[in-house]
């Protein structure tokens, strides 16, 4: 049997997400120049994980109602990840990251 492989993935939120009062509580230094994203992580594909989001199965509110594309080159070079409590500690690093680097970040 192979081992469970884990991936983290970002999608791109639509900014109208911004009229949500916790995005900004949680983004307080955000840049708003740059996107509003969504990190996580799934044992799943990235693709067939955003697919999910966007039908309503266990997806997130702001991925369902304003998510619209993956953003690879933020995600790609952390694939396959081993474990999944490594995946969990890794979407955090990843969504730290780049609220550090000014985006509009919800995750979790």
């Amino acid at each position: 049997m192979a081992k469970q492989l884990y991936h983290l993935y970002v999608i791109q939120l639509k900014k109208t997400v911004l009229k949500h009062k916790k995005i900004h509580t949680e983004n307080p230094d955000r840049n708003i120049d740059m996107p509003c994203v969504y990190v996580g992580q799934t044992c799943h594909l990235p693709e067939y994980r955003f697919e999910q989001h966007l039908n309503g199965y266990k997806s997130n509110k702001y991925v369902k109602k304003y998510g619209y594309q993956l953003i690879p080159d933020l995600y790609e070079e952390y694939n396959p990840i081993t474990t999944r409590k490594k995946a969990e500690m890794m979407e955090e690093e990843l969504a730290l990251k780049l609220r550090d680097e000014g985006y509009t970040v919800w995750y979790g």
